[in-house]
C-alpha cells in the first residue's frame, strides 16, 4: 500500500486557507466595530469628564448665590458697593475672555494664555470663569487647569474674607 498525496495546484487551497480567508472580512468587521466602540466609549467617558467637572448646577447655583450675597452685603452696608462691582465687572470681563478663547480654539487661532485666565479668576473673575466654564463647555476637563482654578478661587476668597475681617475693604468705601 503507498499513500498519494494530492498533487498541490496554484488554485487550489486547502480548508484551513478556505476558513482563514473566509474569517478575515469578520475579523476587519469585528475590528472596526471595536474600534467604533472605543471610540463611543472614548467620547463618552469624556463627555462624562465634562458632566462630573462641571456641567451640573452646583458650580452655576454657588455663583448666584455668591454674587448675590455680594450685592446684599453691599446693600445692608456690610460690604462697600465697590466690592460687589468689581467682582461683577470682573466676572463679565473673565467670561468674555473665555468665550474668546473658546472661539479661537474651535478656529485655530491663537488662544488666550492659561496664566491670563487664572489671573483673572484670582483678581476676582472666578465667578465669570466658573459660568462659562459651564455654560460654554470650556476649560471644564483638563485637571490641571481646574486645579489650579480652584486654587485661585480659595485664593481669592481668602483675601476676600482677610479683607472683611480687618476692615481692609471699607478703603473701597
Amino acid at each position: 500500500m503507498t499513500n498519494k498525496k494530492p498533487a498541490k495546484t496554484g488554485n487550489s487551497a486547502s480548508p484551513q486557507t478556505n476558513r482563514a480567508q473566509k474569517s478575515r472580512p469578520q475579523n476587519n468587521r469585528a475590528q472596526n466595530s471595536r474600534t467604533l466602540n472605543n471610540r463611543a466609549q472614548s467620547n463618552h467617558t469624556q463627555k462624562s469628564n465634562a458632566a462630573a467637572s462641571g456641567s451640573s448646577l452646583m458650580p452655576l447655583l454657588l455663583v448666584v448665590i455668591f454674587l448675590a450675597g455680594l450685592i446684599g452685603a453691599a446693600q445692608q452696608h456690610m460690604l462697600p458697593y465697590g466690592i460687589a462691582g468689581m467682582y461683577l465687572t470682573l466676572s463679565l470681563l473673565t467670561f468674555i475672555a473665555y468665550a474668546i478663547d473658546k472661539s479661537a480654539a474651535k478656529r485655530g487661532k491663537w488662544r488666550t494664555k492659561e496664566s491670563t485666565l487664572h489671573l483673572l479668576a484670582l483678581m476676582g473673575g472666578w465667578p465669570g470663569a466658573l459660568f462659562a466654564q459651564n455654560v460654554l463647555r470650556h476649560k471644564s476637563v483638563k485637571a490641571s487647569f481646574r486645579n489650579v482654578f480652584w486654587l485661585t478661587v480659595v485664593a481669592n476668597l481668602a483675601v476676600l474674607g482677610y479683607g472683611i475681617k480687618t476692615g481692609a475693604v471699607d478703603m473701597f468705601i
